[in-house]
């Protein structure tokens, strides 16, 4: 099959994410980038395009000027799929404009700033049918999915406790007043939005949350605090929450962790079993089974379930990581692409954070600001 053609607002020179976008999509050779609106101003935009290699006549200098050239293209030669990897607050007009036009998106997370232009994005994906995905990038790790499985197939009970931990150092100090580019526009209110750590990689663990227990939390009680002094937004968060059913969670989330990299983890208590995930040891999912020994379960192996194995690419023992999760998500939204238009079955498709995963991520992050700010901690999440 002939790759889809991407596009790509943001991740021009100089940035993190852009590059692990490109690599993933292309990993399996499902995606070409074949334009871009790469970054700020229209010299920086086309010099990182020319960086890339993209034609001239696609190499754009806004993101506006890529949909109205893109639309006049034939039909047959426009992007087939845009790729949205700026700061924040850009989010939301590009999703929504592209989206409005029919093309398909990808677009990095938190997905927009408020829980208004959630509803807005929900509504005309809704009406326009565009596929619509999320790069909560940990879903796509294949023991994410063997978890997900052994929680709906009841392996682990009735769920009693979640608990999830995201720890990061790298914000400890004042890096924005260094000018380091990635410290900059995470610590601006006006980039961000209104959550620093928690709307960064509290949303992540939101989203690991949601994907692994299928669990929906009904009240949060939040409390976020900014230590590095002058700092605009929240950079360490802490939550307990409840979960309609009766399962109770605690998530923290922290920038501030000094000596901590990456740490991100869940773990999962039910009336019959457990299970822990850990992101810097990704290739090892713990089972321990009531009343047996613990299991460590790993990719590649026959006894995974099918909806890991179809995301496993190489052979046990050899480690699979952060571009390969991120691939899995860009494998997923082809499959669901062709299947749309060739009208057939792809076991892949859909298995992404959508639209909807978007919107609930955004609220979730709204409650939890709200509740650290009140006085009444314990605050009510809509459905």
């Amino acid at each position: 099959m002939a790759p889809l053609k991407l596009g790509m607002v943001g991740g021009g020179r100089g940035a993190f994410i852009g590059a692990v976008h490109r690599k993933a999509a292309v990993l399996d050779g499902d995606f070409t980038l074949v334009a871009g609106a790469l970054s700020s101003t229209p010299e920086k935009s086309k010099a990182s395009g020319r960086d890339l290699g993209l034609a001239d006549e696609r190499n754009y200098g806004s993101w506006e000027e890529m949909l109205d050239r893109e639309l006049a293209r034939p039909e047959g030669e426009r992007i087939d799929v845009l790729s949205i990897v700026t700061p924040n607050h850009l989010h939301f007009p590009v999703a929504y404009a592209f989206a409005e036009a029919g093309f398909n998106v990808v677009c990095d997370k938190p997905m927009v700033t408020t829980s208004d232009e959630a509803a807005r994005l929900v509504e005309v994906v809704e009406k326009t049918g565009v596929t619509f995905a999320v790069t909560y990038n940990y879903t796509g790790y294949p023991l994410v999915k063997q978890a997900r499985q052994m929680v709906r197939e009841g392996r682990l009970g009735e769920l009693r406790k979640v608990v999830v931990t995201y720890h990061q150092g790298w914000l400890a100090t004042k890096l924005e007043d260094e000018g380091v580019k990635q410290a900059v526009w995470r610590a601006d209110p006006d980039q961000a939005g209104i959550a620093g750590a928690m709307g960064d990689i509290g949303s992540h663990a939101e989203n690991l949350v949601a994907t692994v227990t299928g669990l929906e939390p009904s009240h949060l009680c939040a409390d976020l605090t900014t230590f590095v002094p002058g700092r605009a937004l929240d950079d360490d968060g802490n939550l307990l929450l409840r979960f309609r059913g009766g399962a109770k969670g605690v998530l923290v989330c922290s920038q501030i962790s000094t000596g901590e990299e990456n740490n991100l983890s869940i773990r999962v208590y039910g009336t019959k079993g457990g299970l822990s995930w850990h992101q810097e040891t990704p290739n090892q999912l713990l089972y321990r089974p009531l009343g047996s020994p613990a299991q460590r379960l790993t990719p590649g192996q026959p006894y995974l379930a099918d909806a890991a194995q179809k995301f496993v690419r190489i052979p046990s023992g050899h480690p699979e990581g952060f571009i390969e999760a991120f691939a899995n998500i860009y494998r997923s939204v082809a499959a669901t692409i062709r299947a749309k238009r060739d009208g057939g079955d792809e076991p892949l498709q859909n298995d992404f954070p959508t639209v909807h995963d978007g919107a609930r991520g955004v609220r979730f992050i709204e409650t939890t600001v709200a509740s650290s700010q009140s006085e009444k901690k314990w605050l009510e999440l809509s459905p």
